[in-house]
């Protein structure tokens, strides 16, 4: 059947007792509060490449937000380049294989719901949900089940984004997972405060290229 998103529609011009969408259905993913008052989202977009993570931004329907995936195999790798440092003020830029692709949809969406949505899908990579090239840089800890998956993810996403102070639907949407479940899914703290401390970092500063190859 054909359809249309309701981002792509918009009431008929002198259309009487219009009322708006619902912001779980309009905007679902936007943050409640708060503003990014730094380079936060150029700096992780940046940052993210060190670990050969390719950040892009789609023009999705307003109910996706964002996903993360191992590049196709099957093609052939491309690469990217990330600054490494300057020779007499001279920027040095080093190649990094693409290995993962990020999309984020900002069709919409205001800095702050593309940042939170970045760190929800690098939590994902950094908790080893995706497996891991290197176990010294993030673990391997594929074939968790999904919603203790999510529960990480957004349980970094929602660490990252409070101290920035930008508030998130985080507790609605974990609350939306525990809904028919006896208990909250078992996760590892370990794993979500390691993950939660380098995406901030990688929001802070610009930091150096991995020696180690991955």
């Amino acid at each position: 059947m054909f359809v249309f998103d309701v981002s792509e529609t918009e009431a008929i011009p002198g259309a009487k007792d219009v009322e708006p969408f619902p912001p779980e259905i309009d905007k679902p993913f936007e943050v409640l509060n708060g503003k990014l008052l730094n380079k936060e989202l150029e700096l992780v977009i940046e940052n993210a490449k060190r670990d050969g993570i390719r950040i892009t931004t789609t023009n999705d329907g307003s109910q996706s937000a964002g996903c993360i995936r191992w590049v196709n195999k099957n093609h052939a790798l491309d690469s990217q380049k990330v600054l490494s440092g300057y020779e007499k003020r001279i920027p040095v830029y080093t190649s990094v294989t693409v290995k993962y692709e990020l999309l984020v949809n900002s069709n919409g969406q205001s800095p702050e719901a593309q940042y939170a949505t970045i760190a929800h899908e690098l939590a994902h990579l950094y908790c080893g949900h995706l497996g891991s090239p290197n176990i010294k840089l993030w673990p391997d800890r594929q074939n968790l089940a999904h919603i203790t998956e999510e529960f990480e993810a957004e349980s970094v996403s929602f660490l990252v984004c409070q101290r920035h102070g930008i508030q998130t639907t985080s507790p609605k949407y974990l609350s939306q997972y525990a809904d028919g479940h006896d208990d909250i899914p078992s996760i590892s703290m370990e794993s979500v405060m390691k993950a939660a401390g380098l995406i901030e970092t990688m929001s802070r500063e610009r930091m150096k290229v991995r020696k180690q190859k991955i």
